[in-house]
């Protein structure tokens, strides 16, 4: 699947969940609204404990794997202990291959990219990518983005941290590379310090109805980014966040508005 949408979705926390009917009814509706509002991308990583299996048992049960862009992670050391991760990740989520396998927080990267190269050429994954967290590891990343092949960078951007405007974006644009944005609402403390804060007048102007709408908006406007891709359990908060990636976005101005804003 080639397309991209501008809201994915995150498993962080929110898809760690066990068997139980109670608990994964919730994560169903989550996962059928996703894609009924067009949604594609879904990210995980062996580190989010349960998530991996949780979505691909979900995805086989109500058949939507084919409409599905499936990235997750290997987080390990070693070219072997990374065969076997990357193996197991493959039968969680149910599939013969995957669209997406990133470095998760870059480590042992060079080896983890090389053994990368070959499942692209054979087919076993079609883009591949880096990721991190946080803006003490940007340095990195770009050193990834400039020396590996990449199709894909995944890192935190948000109104609270946009360090990766200065040269990330930049240098991902410039070399083709699509840009995931993580962490768009700060694991939720930017939603918990604006939640008893007024929405801006102009927030109607875009299509928002909520702060969450507007930081996603922020988010995926920026010309470097592909898609966000906040996490939720929730199937209101996954309808609301969706809509961040719909309508009109803002410009410029108002981009630098709304981070005045919200800060």
């Amino acid at each position: 699947m080639g397309i991209v949408p501008r809201i994915g979705l995150g498993t962080w926390q929110a898809f760690d969940a066990g068997p139980a009917r109670s608990v994964r009814a919730p994560l169903a509706q989550v996962l059928s609204a996703f894609v009924e509002r067009g949604g594609t991308l879904v990210d995980s990583s062996p580190m989010y404990g349960r998530a991996e299996e949780v979505v691909g048992d979900i995805a086989a049960k109500l058949g939507l794997r084919p409409r599905l862009f499936l990235a997750t992670k290997v987080w390990t050391t070693g070219r072997d202990a990374g065969v076997r991760q990357m193996e197991a990740s493959l039968r969680k989520l149910r599939t013969e291959s995957l669209d997406l396998m990133q470095v998760h927080n870059l480590l042992d990267a060079d080896v983890h990219l090389d053994t990368l190269a070959g499942w692209k050429r054979d087919g076993r994954v079609h883009h591949i990518g880096v990721t991190h967290y946080h803006a003490g590891a940007h340095e990195a990343l770009a050193r990834a983005l400039t020396v590996h092949a990449l199709d894909f960078l995944q890192v935190n951007y948000s109104v609270a941290e946009p360090e990766a405007e200065r040269r990330l974006l930049p240098l991902a644009h410039d070399r083709g590379v699509r840009v995931i944005a993580n962490r768009p609402f700060t694991e939720g403390d930017l939603l918990r310090r604006l939640a008893g804060r007024p929405l801006p007048s102009y927030a109607g102007e875009i299509g928002c109805t909520s702060w969450a709408q507007l930081l996603l908006k922020f988010v995926v406007s920026h010309p470097a980014v592909t898609c966000a891709i906040p996490a939720t359990s929730n199937a209101a908060h996954l309808r609301e966040n969706m809509a961040g990636g719909e309508g009109p976005m803002p410009d410029p101005p108002l981009r630098a508005r709304i981070a005045a804003d919200a800060r």
